[in-house]
Parts: C-alpha cells; sequence; structure tokens
C-alpha cells in the first residue's frame, strides 16, 4: 500500500521546471480544464430544458424556477474567495477533486426534491433532498482553481491555450441540449439528473491531473559571485534614507568582515535580509490587499457592471424575436447562432492576444466597447435576419470577453501572474452580486414597460460603465490617475540621496580593499 501511494505521488506530484514551460504538463491541465467547463458551465446553461418539467411537476412560474439558477451563480461566484483559500492551503489537487465531488453529489441529490421551496431551503441547508449549495459552490472549487493554475503552466501562450481550453463550454451547449433532451423524454427528467451528476464524477479524475507547477531557476555559482561585489542589489536600495537602513550589513560591519577575511584567506559572502513584506504575503491564504490597489478595484467595478451584459440576450433574445413576428420555430436559432460565434471568438482572441502587438488590457477594452454598441442595436434592429447578425456580433464578443477577463489578472496591468491565485477570488465574488441581481432586474423592467427590449437597455448601460471603469485600470497602475504633485517633486531628492549615499559607499570599499 505504502509503496502504491509513493507512485501514485510520484505520478501526480509537483512537477518542477528551470522555466515556464509553455507547455509540457501544461497541456495535460488545458485539457482537464476543457472538460471542466464541459461538465460545469456547459451542464449549467443546459439547465433551461428542465424549466418546463420543473414548472409542471411543481406548479411553478417562471421566474421562481428561474431563480434557481441565479441563486446557484451567485453562490458559485460569492463564494469564490473560499475557493482562493482552500486552494492556497491544500492545494489545487484536492480542492478540485473536492468540488467535483460536491457537483456530482448535488446533481443527482437534485432528482430526490419534491418542491421549488426545498430548493430554496437547502441553498444553505444540506438535507439530502436538494444540493444545491454542492453544486455552486462545487463549480466554485472547480473552475477557478483549474483556469489559475493553467495560466500558471503558460507564459507566451497563455491567451491562446486558455482560449482555447474555454471553448468546452460552447462546445457542451451543442452537445448536451439535443442529448439530454432526447434522453429526458425517454427516462424522464429526475433519472437524467442522475445521469448527468454520474458523468460530472469526470471532473474528480480532472482534479488529479492538476500537478502543481514548481519553477527552479537553473544557476552555476561560481567564486566571484559567492564573494562580495561592490554594487547593491537595486531592491535593497529601497529602504528608509532618513534611518539609512537599506537592508544590508553596516559599513563597520563589513570592514571588520573583510579584515577578517583577509586573516583567513576567504571572504563571506553579503548575507542579504528578505524583506518582511515579501514573507508576510507568501503566508497570506486570502490577499485583501488588492483592495488598495486602485488597478485593480478599477477592473473589479468592471466586472461587476459588465456581468449586467451577460444575461438578456440568452433569456430573452427568443422572445424578442417572437414578439417581432418571427415564428418560435426559427427564433429558437438565436440561440444556436450565439453559441458557434462564441466559439470563433473564444479562438480568435487567444489568437490576437499571443500576437503581442497590443496591450492587452486595450484589447479587452474594444470588445467591452463594441459589446455595449451591440446590445444597443438589440433595441433598434427589426425584423429576423437583424437579429442573427446583432446574435453573431454578441456571441463573437461575449466568446471575446468570457475567456480573457479572468485570465486578464495575471497581467502586470492588473495584479500580474505573481498576485493571480490570491486574487481571483475577490475578484469573483465582487461580481457574484451582478449575477444575483442581473435576471431579477432585466424580469422587472420587462414586466414594468411590458416590452422585452428594455432588458437590453439596462445590459447596454451596465456593460458601458464597465468599458469606463475598464479604461482606467491602465493609467490607475501607471499612476497617472491619482499621482500627486507632491510626490512627483519629492522622488528626484530621493533619488539624489539614494544616489550620493551608494557612491559614497562605493568609495569607502574601494578604500578598505586597498588597506
Amino acid at each position: 500500500m505504502a509503496q502504491w501511494i509513493f507512485r501514485l505521488k510520484g505520478c501526480l506530484g509537483a512537477k518542477v521546471y528551470s522555466e515556464v514551460p509553455d507547455g509540457g504538463w501544461g497541456w495535460i491541465v488545458a485539457v482537464a480544464f476543457f472538460l471542466v467547463e464541459v461538465f460545469t458551465y456547459g451542464v449549467l446553461k443546459s439547465f433551461g430544458i428542465f424549466l418546463k418539467d420543473l414548472m409542471s411537476d411543481f406548479g411553478e412560474s417562471n421566474s421562481r424556477v428561474s431563480w434557481i439558477i441565479s441563486i446557484c451563480v451567485f453562490v458559485m461566484t460569492f463564494t469564490a474567495p473560499l475557493s482562493s483559500v482552500l486552494s492556497n492551503r491544500f492545494g489545487f489537487q484536492p480542492v478540485v477533486m473536492f468540488g467535483g465531488f460536491l457537483i456530482s453529489l448535488g446533481t443527482i441529490s437534485t432528482a430526490f426534491t419534491s418542491s421549488i421551496n426545498q430548493m430554496y431551503l437547502t441553498i444553505g441547508i444540506v438535507t439530502g433532498r436538494c444540493l444545491f449549495l454542492s453544486v455552486g459552490l462545487g463549480y466554485c472549487l472547480t473552475f477557478l482553481p483549474t483556469v489559475t493554475i493553467l495560466s500558471q503552466y503558460f507564459s507566451r501562450r497563455r491567451s491562446v491555450v486558455t482560449a482555447m481550453a474555454s471553448t468546452g463550454e460552447s462546445f457542451a451547449i451543442f452537445a448536451f441540449a439535443p442529448a439530454f433532451t432526447a434522453l429526458k423524454n425517454c427516462i424522464g427528467w429526475r433519472y437524467t439528473m442522475v445521469v448527468i451528476g454520474t458523468l460530472q464524477g469526470i471532473i474528480i479524475i480532472c482534479g488529479a491531473l492538476l500537478r502543481p507547477i514548481v519553477i527552479k531557476p537553473k544557476t552555476s555559482p561560481t567564486r566571484t559571485e559567492q564573494k562580495i561585489t561592490c554594487s547593491l542589489p537595486e531592491e535593497q536600495m529601497q529602504g528608509s534614507v532618513s534611518s539609512g537602513d537599506s537592508g544590508v550589513q553596516s559599513l563597520d560591519e563589513l570592514e571588520r568582515d573583510l579584515k577578517s577575511g583577509k586573516e583567513q584567506g576567504e571572504v563571506e559572502p553579503l548575507k542579504i535580509i528578505p524583506k518582511k513584506q515579501d514573507i508576510s504575503s507568501r503566508n497570506k491564504l486570502l490577499d485583501l490587499t488588492v483592495l488598495k490597489e486602485g488597478s485593480f478595484l478599477c477592473y473589479s467595478a468592471f466586472g461587476l457592471f459588465a456581468t449586467l451584459g451577460f444575461f438578456a440576450p440568452q433569456l430573452y433574445v427568443v422572445e424578442l424575436s417572437a414578439s417581432l413576428g418571427t415564428e418560435r420555430d426559427k427564433a429558437a436559432y438565436m440561440l444556436s447562432t450565439m453559441a458557434i460565434a462564441e466559439i470563433f471568438g473564444r479562438l480568435s482572441i487567444g489568437w490576437v492576444l499571443n500576437w503581442g502587438r497590443i496591450r492587452k488590457i486595450f484589447v479587452l477594452l474594444g470588445c467591452v466597447s463594441l459589446m455595449c454598441l451591440v446590445l444597443v442595436f438589440f433595441t433598434i434592429v427589426n425584423g429576423f435576419w437583424g437579429l442573427v447578425v446583432c446574435c453573431v456580433l454578441y456571441g463573437f464578443l461575449l466568446g471575446n470577453i468570457a475567456s480573457t477577463h479572468i485570465p486578464m489578472l495575471a497581467e502586470d496591468d492588473v495584479v500580474g501572474i505573481q498576485r493571480m491565485p490570491l486574487a481571483v477570488g475577490v475578484y469573483v465574488c465582487i461580481q457574484s452580486f451582478a449575477g444575483l441581481a442581473g435576471p431579477p432586474l432585466g424580469g422587472v423592467l420587462v414586466d414594468v414597460t411590458q416590452n422585452y427590449r428594455a432588458a437590453f437597455y439596462s445590459c447596454a448601460a451596465g456593460m458601458g460603465l464597465g468599458a469606463v471603469f475598464l479604461g482606467f485600470v491602465h493609467p490607475a497602475k501607471t499612476g497617472h490617475l491619482c499621482s500627486r504633485r507632491d510626490n512627483r517633486q519629492n522622488n528626484p531628492i530621493v533619488e539624489q540621496v539614494s544616489k550620493d549615499k551608494t557612491e559614497e559607499f562605493l568609495e569607502m570599499d574601494k578604500q578598505v580593499i586597498k588597506s
């Protein structure tokens, strides 16, 4: 048994590289992420085929049944910080495997519920009849860790690989919608849920494949590198000028070490004391300090408002098309058109970002701005083909945005790859409030105005606000957004004082060596 465990640990243990591999085991992780997308978001977006069955069996309205998905999405996104904490504490593999178990168990248990009220109540209390808490929490524990570790395995190809792997969601809609519909007609929706939950157990296997990555640069130290150099590391010159504390040995200690080194015939290397800030950041399970960064706050505000624009077309485009005189059979093809365009959008944005000629944050800003215009066009066009064009554009841009907005956290314009595992949970948690409020807000506007276009107006407004905040991300990161005049005037003085101290240190060092 012990030998088997040792072999398993060797096969699924950490992968050590001298640099970011841009491939290697990362391709296996990409396949795992594709399957996680298939059995999480793919299943979630295909849940609409069960709405009429739930309404018929439970005697409930469309709005009350729709709240199941809204609450499930809210639980999934609101508990994102918990996913970050558990991943940083226990690692990606056990967290994703446990999340896959919760998803499978929750979906199977849903088949045995007897009322909508039980589904609402068991969001927070597990009664054994319906575990939508398991489903929502399980989605959170699987998606975020998988996309985070995938970003760590790739650097140059990160954008294109993430975009390709994220197409699992779109392919699942094509495959699952007709397949589950046919299966439901044969064995009923309850047994179909059992089959879906069993298939979702594949996520547990995917979690086991998420081997952590360790980067150990190859070094070949020489004696000249081990001895004292006459230049200070740049990091150590960031100490307090007034106190003279630069983080290295004082001049008296250095002179004493040099004299003792001459007597012993060997000079000991300089001992650099690591910064306390770096040590404390490594030990944090949840990095809330990102909330102090203007770039992250602006990016989170973009995610909050832009999420409002992600729900209306899928929910109301069929009804909007029918209200304009299109037959319902033809109107149903609107969703298929969106899904096809979304696949091409996810793939194309990966190649564009991998091209590297334009800053990635600006590419995302362009996509969000165009999305706002497309949502406005939904309220202007009339007829079947006008809506088809809008659906193609919307699906394409949705694929662009959906596959990049979370991996964009790894870029230096936002938080960077080192802090992404700690910040992604906070970002998705902020998004959760828009995910919960978006569908009911659109429903209220439609009920008040008796016009399905009203939901598209609210989405366009939210997407427009998101574009404004996204435009502030880069200026906030570079300091041009809220820099103070006093700081600009004091920086040259600090740099001059640091330069004088460096020159004085080097001059005294040379004199000590000559003596």
